[in-house]
């Protein structure tokens, strides 16, 4: 393993299983946060079709570096304010400008 993964996984190991959701950024109007929509699809229990499930979750970003429309990795986080207990860790797609 290399020095970087090493210390990735003591660190996890550290603060115990964080989970990781991807989703869309919806709002960047805050000082320092995000908001992202994750969307799901989970089966229905009577009619036994899959519903698509959406939650807003309220990230910290401290650079401001996210843009309304960005693909991004969330990780869970010790809480930062009332609302904010989730932590944006990587962009994964930017949409395309024409």
């Amino acid at each position: 393993m290399t020095g970087a993964a090493e210390s990735s996984d003591a660190r996890a190991k550290a603060h115990g299983f964080r989970r990781k959701l991807v989703g869309k950024v919806t709002s960047n109007k805050m000082s320092k946060t995000v908001v992202v929509e994750v969307v799901r699809n989970a089966l229905d229990p009577v009619y036994k079709k899959y519903v698509r499930q959406r939650e807003r979750y309220k990230a910290h970003d401290e650079q401001n570096q996210y843009k309304v429309g960005d693909r991004v990795e969330i990780t869970e986080h010790r809480p930062i304010s009332r609302e904010k207990r989730w932590l944006v860790t990587k962009l994964i797609a930017r949409p395309v400008e024409e």
